[in-house]
């Protein structure tokens, strides 16, 4: 009650008051508002927690389904956008392979929870995928053995046509999105595991480093 009254002064989370002054009450959409506000930082700690436990119900995609229909959600919300209309498809289409990746590479794999995390923000122009999937080492590895690292396995996802990977068949995966993120107004920030790495327009060098804190699979944040 304490952390709620300070919220409130504040304004951090507003209140609604009805006549009695001596309760508080909240609407779904000020929840909702007030939680994706804060999704990177739980996007990171969902990602890098040792168990995984369900997210909050607004940012869980617990199959490919449900990630397409918030996906439809998104494309709503940003397709009025002005400032954002000249790579808006492009925007969407990354999105949309970033979540299919993880799904894709992911099925019948999952090593704890399956599904991802996915959240946006369209005032602060930011959105968050993240899974505790298998991480692109491990999925690479399958198919060149000779990898030694998430570093390793990075570069190559970012930088190498692999034939035999199906769910790449759509547009080469991470070397898309690199291609239209380096080619329009876009940050990307990605990590698997130990390695991470930044991605922006006119970026043409992949700089690879290892992560403060390794995670479970794979995080994403996207900012426009």
């Amino acid at each position: 009650m304490d952390t709620l009254r300070r919220w409130d002064k504040k304004g951090k989370l507003k209140s609604l008051r009805a006549s009695n002054r001596n309760h508080r009450y909240y609407s779904l959409t000020q929840l909702e508002e007030f939680l994706t506000s804060s999704c990177v930082r739980l996007a990171i700690k969902w990602a890098g927690s040792s168990i995984g436990e369900k997210p909050n119900d607004i940012f869980y995609c617990s199959d490919s389904s449900v990630f397409q229909g918030r996906l439809y959600k998104l494309r709503n919300a940003l397709s009025k956008n002005k400032e954002i209309e000249s790579f808006f498809s492009l925007l969407i289409s990354i999105v949309g392979e970033i979540g299919d990746n993880s799904f894709g590479h992911n099925l019948g794999n999952w090593p704890d929870l399956i599904g991802i995390f996915f959240a946006y923000d369209v005032k602060k122009k930011i959105i968050v995928l993240a899974d505790r999937g298998q991480g692109v080492f491990k999925t690479l590895k399958r198919v060149k053995p000779e990898l030694q690292n998430d570093a390793e396995a990075l570069k190559v996802a970012f930088t190498e046509i692999i034939s035999g990977r199906a769910p790449e068949s759509r547009g080469n995966g991470l070397k898309y999105v690199r291609a239209i993120v380096e080619t329009n107004p876009i940050d990307l920030f990605f990590q698997s595991g130990e390695a991470e790495l930044n991605l922006s327009q006119n970026n043409l060098i992949l700089k690879i480093k290892k992560a403060e804190k390794p995670i479970r699979g794979c995080l994403v944040i996207i900012k426009f």
